[in-house]
């Protein structure tokens, strides 16, 4: 009874104090807020854009209210690089939500842990054995063998007349074989060492993860109250989803282990070391820490991270060049006079290339298939443009607004690789930022261009491409974390006369 007269008491005093407290604070401009739901009713898909109209009316750093959740929306450069510059050790963190906790492995993925000595030792590996410059060299052979497949597979189906080809599912398989390659030293399609049940079963996996928005954070991360109302099939669809990957994975590193306990020269080829054998190595060492439950995390960021922003890339990039027939027709010039006619585009070819990393630059700028960075959260009190950001606030950085705002950009609407001619111009400031930035910037960000500027300037060329009827081809897109076209792009291609040679060594 003492206990609850206490309370009573404590409970106005606490309430007041903390109004008093909100009341001292420089808060960012907001909309008027609804009880409970705070902002929630404004936004609407796809949310970049609600977001961007939002920060015309009430400036670049605004504050919303998702629920239970503060929100704190950037859209300016110099806030920008305030977030990841002074409070770069601050905003390091990831909210928590049920994407991390089912789909990343109960946030110990290094997307979505927090951040802190795991996130470091992970880190750490994975930038030593996939992105170091050894990892890249090492893993070039096969993006240059995925990508003469490619080729090899459109020239077999063309029979030198024009043809209607689906390009997301050619880039799809492209994406998955070379991740395959990457993780397990296998290709997920045209392998007859892959199990054909668990194959499908995987496929359907990662079609459902190219079209959910499952890992944005959900209804349920801001309303945590609509559990008791019996509002859970989002979560369940996350477990299910969880189960049946983890199964597909749990299979390569048993494939791994196998390959491990053969002690043939052409397993212990450091040539040959996948991404599989690197973990297992680490988890014989250090058997407490790297579970297996640490390694199938590292091995789906490689399979979530490495596979559907390099083919929505592709398939926005020949989107704009369908509608670009002249950037096309200069691309395929500057191959010819740099490669020639005679052989296939290799990955040593693409420092020659300038305009073709001008093409795929201004897709990551006008389409980036992270319109809004993965989500960042303030682990204590900092400031953002002089305005004060509480503890556990969520940051999102709306990258789109910022590579679309007329006072960075001429012509910001408008496709024009010319403008990227200069590699400086790929750092001019904080307002071209398609990878993140920071501690918890992309650390696959130089592998995912080498696969998208491979594949790209193989296909131009190689072949000649047209899009299907007289109208622009649809570049609307569906909301997600990974920003995907609405309509799968279709187009024709035909063989050009003048690679005959070239197609003799396919």
């Amino acid at each position: 009874m003492e206990l609850l007269c206490y309370l009573i008491f404590c409970l106005p005093i606490f309430l007041v104090l903390k109004l008093l407290l909100k009341q001292k604070q420089h808060l960012p401009p907001a909309p008027t807020a609804l009880p409970i739901l705070g902002h929630l009713h404004l936004l609407k898909k796809p949310l970049h854009r609600t977001l961007e109209v939002l920060a015309r009316q009430y400036g670049p750093i605004l504050r919303l209210q998702f629920g239970s959740r503060s929100v704190f929306v950037v859209s300016s450069p110099s806030a920008i690089k305030e977030c990841f510059t002074k409070n770069d050790i601050i905003l390091a963190n990831r909210p928590d939500c049920l994407g991390g906790k089912h789909l990343a492995y109960n946030n110990t993925q290094v997307g979505w842990c927090p951040y802190g000595q795991h996130w470091r030792d992970v880190r750490r590996f994975i930038a030593i054995e996939i992105f170091s410059s050894k990892g890249i060299q090492r893993s070039s052979v096969i993006r240059n063998r995925e990508v003469r497949h490619l080729v090899r597979q459109l020239y077999r189906g063309s029979d030198g007349e024009l043809r209607k080809v689906e390009l997301r599912s050619i880039f799809f398989q492209l994406t998955l074989n070379i991740v395959m390659g990457m993780v397990a030293a296998k290709r997920f399609f045209g392998d007859e060492d892959v199990d054909v049940e668990l194959r499908e079963q995987f496929l359907k996996i990662m079609k459902e993860q190219y079209s959910s928005t499952s890992m944005n954070m959900n209804i349920l991360d801001f309303l945590p109250i609509l559990r008791w109302v019996g509002f859970e099939s989002e979560e369940k669809k996350m477990e299910r989803f969880s189960k049946k990957r983890d199964a597909f994975i749990q299979s390569l590193i048993d494939h791994g282990r196998r390959r491990m306990s053969d002690s043939t020269k052409a397993v212990k080829e450091e040539s040959k070391k996948t991404l599989v054998d690197a973990v297992l190595s680490l988890q014989k060492a250090e058997p407490e820490y790297y579970s297996d439950y640490i390694i199938k995390g590292i091995v789906s960021m490689m399979f979530t991270a490495g596979t559907n922003t390099s083919l929505l890339t592709m398939e926005w990039a020949m989107s704009l060049l369908l509608n670009h027939p002249e950037a096309l027709q200069k691309a395929r010039e500057e191959i010819d006079n740099n490669v020639g006619q005679g052989r296939l585009l290799e990955e040593s070819d693409l420092p020659k290339l300038p305009y073709l990393r001008g093409i795929v630059n201004e897709t990551f700028r006008l389409l980036p298939v992270a319109p809004l960075l993965v989500p960042h959260m303030s682990s204590e009190e900092c400031s953002i443009g002089g305005y004060d950001v509480p503890r556990g606030t969520i940051v999102l950085v709306n990258a789109w607004a910022v590579h679309r705002d007329p006072k960075l950009w001429v012509e910001p609407t408008s496709f024009k690789p010319e403008r990227f001619q200069d590699i400086e111009g790929e750092r001019e400031g904080y307002k071209f930022i398609p990878f993140g930035l920071g501690r918890r910037g992309c650390p696959g960000a130089d592998v995912g261009i080498r696969v998208v500027s491979l594949a790209l300037g193989a296909l131009i060329q190689c072949f000649d491409w047209v899009r299907i009827g007289s109208e622009n081809v649809d570049l609307s897109e569906v909301d997600g974390l990974s920003m995907a076209k609405a309509k799968p792009l279709v187009a024709l291609y035909v063989q050009r006369p003048t690679m005959i040679n070239l197609y003799s060594q396919l």
